[in-house]
């Protein structure tokens, strides 16, 4: 989709607008979507970071998705300068930017560069969303100047609800809600979101999170995710979080690999491990020496690729079936 294109279905007569979940989890879906909510999230977002018209925001995600879609309707709607690029795994921009929103992939491309290191160094305010930041990427950036944000967020809730700070003084685990926004859990400990301004009632994530009240503040409170409840793995009735055993490995792997789970007669579900490595019995050795006994793959698999969505966050159902497929 192209700017041009998006303009004309948001400046049509229709008060709702089509938009695409990321398929992170399956098939991506159709939703649509109100635009005085997405209206009100730009303004959230902008308040929060303390934007003002003028700004120069950066559009460097396809326009296909929500994030894409909300740096447009952020510039509409609070006044900022658009600066489109192309959306490549590698944005460049050659002009001072105040307000960026980039993937993991895009941040971590660009730190190859030095080039790209200084170009993000002189963005006013990052955030990154779209996938999970490892320990890597974020010691990388912690000492960046600026202002830089990790995102949480989904389709539903019209980009993100809340921040957590990746550098400086203020760098945190816990991501700090936006006002208007109320957070919870249920009884298998998953994210409730109470977002009034941008979603309709209380929406129910497959999010485990952990909460801690703020202080000074008696109703709100920081969360951190966990994982997500469909990336539990029930092995001989152990429950292994997918995203934890990964956020272990991550600093002792250099080869892109993915945890995920097959079918076991025995165990239920066993752990497996797909990497683009090669050396499978390397990847063994540091897994029994990083991961707690019951944690390491039963299964090693190599692959060309790692199985991606196009927006570059782990295509989960895919590799579950890449892992029965090889297993067998």
């Amino acid at each position: 989709m192209t700017i041009e294109e998006f303009l004309e279905e948001w400046n049509n007569s229709s008060d709702t607008i089509l938009v695409h979940t990321s398929g992170s989890t399956g098939k991506p879906k159709p939703m649509l979507v109100e635009k005085r909510r997405m209206e009100a999230s730009a303004r959230i977002t902008c308040q929060f970071l303390g934007l003002k018209e003028g700004d120069t925001a950066l559009l460097c995600m396809p326009l296909d998705y929500i994030a894409g879609k909300m740096m447009v309707v952020r510039s509409l709607t609070c006044g900022l300068r658009l600066i489109a690029v192309e959306p490549t795994g590698t944005p460049y921009w050659d002009e001072p930017v105040d307000f960026a929103a980039m993937v993991p992939l895009q941040v971590w491309n660009l730190l190859q560069e030095e080039e790209g290191r200084y170009r993000l160094q002189q963005i006013r305010h990052l955030i990154i969303g779209g996938g999970a930041i490892n320990d890597e990427l974020a010691d990388a950036l912690k000492d960046f100047p600026n202002q830089i944000y990790s995102t949480y967020g989904m389709t539903e809730t019209l980009s993100h609800i809340a921040l957590r700070r990746l550098n400086g003084p203020e760098r945190s685990d816990w991501y700090t809600p936006f006002e208007g926004v109320d957070v919870s859990l249920n009884d298998e400990n998953c994210l409730v979101i109470k977002a009034p301004a941008v979603h309709d009632g209380p929406l129910v994530t497959n999010d485990i999170a952990e909460l801690s009240k703020v202080k000074g503040r008696r109703s709100k409170v920081h969360f951190r995710i966990m994982g997500r409840k469909d990336n539990v793995i029930c092995s001989g009735g152990i429950k292994i979080q997918i995203e934890e055993v990964e956020r272990l490995l991550s600093p002792h792997l250099s080869a892109p690999f993915m945890v995920t789970k097959a079918p076991d007669v025995k165990l239920g579900e066993q752990v497996v491990l797909l990497t683009e490595s090669p050396d499978i019995d390397a990847i063994r050795r540091c897994c029994q020496a990083v991961l707690p006994k019951y944690w390491q793959p039963r299964q090693y698999l190599h692959v060309d690729h790692l199985p991606l969505t196009e927006t570059g966050k782990p295509a989960r159902v895919e590799a579950e079936r890449i892992a029965r497929l090889l297993k067998e």
